[in-house]
């Protein structure tokens, strides 16, 4: 997008320039000054509609905004105060939900724990953003018990006490001051080192997000999402239930993605938009009566996280001609999207990933700092008012990560004179499983502390289903290690996702350039051709 065009979003109908940690955004004008606010908003106008269906239970906003009250006082009693952070280990609930709400309600910091992180995991998030509480669930508690530096002050769901909460009527402790600058949540994001990072996303960011996704697809207070992406991770938090809960719709919980059971629930519950990875699409398109299913109230079927294959969109959209299928991109960093594509648009331009997002801007950069020319390869570089300032108490990553007010993404892509901008390749290591992230150098860090291991590298290959499988190189001893072995070591340390598919045990040293570094390029040719073997 011409540079022109920019500047000029500034002086759109509803926007102004605002300076927030001294970057210069357009923002709304019109905007609540926190999240809680507008569920206060919200809870006082549709009190009666149906905030969260999981199963049988449907929870009313009235009674969700009860329910965080109650439960912000249980937190306060314990020694929760605003601005402390508060762990959450649960799954897609209901539950969840309220956890959520209640850490709002008491002015706290939402740090959100994936399902699938074991002990080790909990353990370092934990001793780094030293949260005050942990709620979690019954099926949680061995990771919380092996997480060293996890708080004492620990609430399981379905413990008495969180119970008592959430039945006991009125109670709440006095209303937290929230400036829009303040931690909404932190979530966690590994890096190139291999530790991860804590992301710092703001009020304003997510309320920004909110705004972005009600725009571009034009969503009003009757939505009802399938939340059927991980709550905790940045698409589902602040792609559908964040978004949801702002605008007042109803956030359908799927505890587990099933395709079937996705296809049944979508249909029984006359969902309107389902925001899912593409390998979830893949395998619906497995269900032999797909087209049987009645969606007609679905009709926004938005989707990111890694590359869709274009005939999936094509397949899709086949058997629901009445869908818009929408491609959006983001990060946690950008505290979900970027970029969106307009309803309508998805199939003809499969190849893009959308336009920017209205208070957005996407610069693409060479590796000098410069800005190459319209349809030119390089570097997206992210500025708006719902990019992170930075990470929790990590300025040198934050420094790094951060060039003139605009986050570096290492996505390299381009941006056509239209303005619709597509991605080239990604970060050169990274892989995607199933829409995660798979950083291999924090795997590599974990399979450098199995007794044996001389040196390991970690590559991706072709997955036909979930499109990446990690495939680890390992130099070891050959008769004391073996692949099951390093298979098991890494899943007690690692999230599922995470742990190899393939293990390869190499008699010689890896191979390394001139300078000593690892050749992964050849390590990723012998994986391709190890994928194609299998197949």
């Amino acid at each position: 997008m011409a540079a022109p065009a920019r500047e000029q979003r500034y002086r759109e109908p509803g926007l102004r320039a605002e300076v927030h940690w001294d970057r210069v955004y357009p923002c709304y004008v019109e905007r609540p000054t926190d999240l809680l606010a507008r569920l206060d908003e919200v809870a006082g106008a549709r009190p009666q509609a149906i905030a969260v269906v999981e199963g049988d239970v449907r929870l009313s906003y009235a009674e969700l905004y009860r329910q965080a009250g109650s439960l912000a006082a249980l937190l306060a009693a314990g020694g929760v105060s605003p601005g402390d952070r508060v762990a959450v280990l649960l799954a897609n609930g209901i539950d969840a939900v309220r956890a959520i709400a209640a850490i709002l309600r008491v002015g706290a910091v939402l740090v959100a724990i994936g399902t699938r992180s074991r002990a080790a995991e909990l353990d370092f998030i934990c001793s780094d953003c030293e949260p005050a509480a942990i709620i979690h669930g019954p099926e949680f508690g061995e990771v919380v018990t092996g997480a060293r530096s996890a708080p004492l002050l620990r609430y399981d769901v379905s413990g008495a006490a969180w119970r008592a909460a959430v039945d006991r009527p009125g109670a709440a402790p006095p209303a937290p001051v929230i400036t829009e600058e303040s931690l909404f949540a932190i979530l966690y994001t590994s890096g190139t080192t291999g530790k991860p990072k804590g992301a710092m996303l703001t009020h304003l960011g997510a309320i920004h997000s909110c705004l972005h996704w009600r725009d571009a697809f034009a969503l009003g207070d009757s939505e009802r999402t399938l939340v059927c992406v991980p709550w905790a991770h940045v698409s589902g938090l602040c792609g559908a239930v964040m978004p949801f809960l702002f605008l007042g719709g109803t956030l359908v919980m799927l505890p587990e993605f099933k395709r079937r059971a996705a296809l049944e629930l979508a249909a029984r519950e006359r969902i309107t938009h389902v925001l899912m990875v593409p390998a979830m699409y893949g395998l619906c398109l497995l269900e032999p009566d797909l087209a049987e299913f009645d969606l007609t109230a679905w009709r926004i079927a938005a989707y990111g996280g890694a590359p869709m294959p274009e005939p999936t969109i094509a397949r899709f959209a086949a058997a629901f001609p009445w869908l818009a299928m929408c491609n959006a991109y983001g990060a946690t960093e950008t505290t979900s999207p970027t970029t969106i594509m307009p309803p309508g648009e998805g199939t003809a331009r499969a190849d893009s990933i959308g336009r920017v997002v209205r208070c957005g801007d996407i610069r693409v950069m060479d590796e000098a700092g410069r800005e190459v020319p319209p349809g030119s390869d390089g570097e997206l570089w992210i500025s708006g008012p719902m990019v992170v300032p930075g990470y929790w108490r990590n300025p040198a990553a934050t420094a790094a990560a951060f060039a003139g007010g605009y986050w570096k993404s290492g996505d390299i892509g381009s941006i056509d004179a239209k303005g619709y901008v597509r991605i080239a390749d990604r970060k050169k290591d990274m892989i995607i499983r199933g829409g995660f992230k798979v950083y291999p150098a924090e795997v590599e860090s974990v399979l450098a502390g199995l007794d044996g291991v001389i040196e390991a590298a970690v590559v991706g290959r072709s997955d036909p289903m979930l499109g990446e499988a990690v495939v680890a190189f390992v130099r070891g001893e050959i008769d004391a290690l073996t692949p099951s072995q390093v298979r098991d070591w890494c899943a007690e340390r690692l999230s599922d996702y995470k742990v190899p598919a393939d293990v390869l045990i190499e008699p010689s040293a890896l191979p390394r350039n001139a300078n000593g570094k690892i050749q992964k390029a050849e390590l990723r040719e012998r994986a391709a051709a190890l994928g194609r073997a299998a197949q």
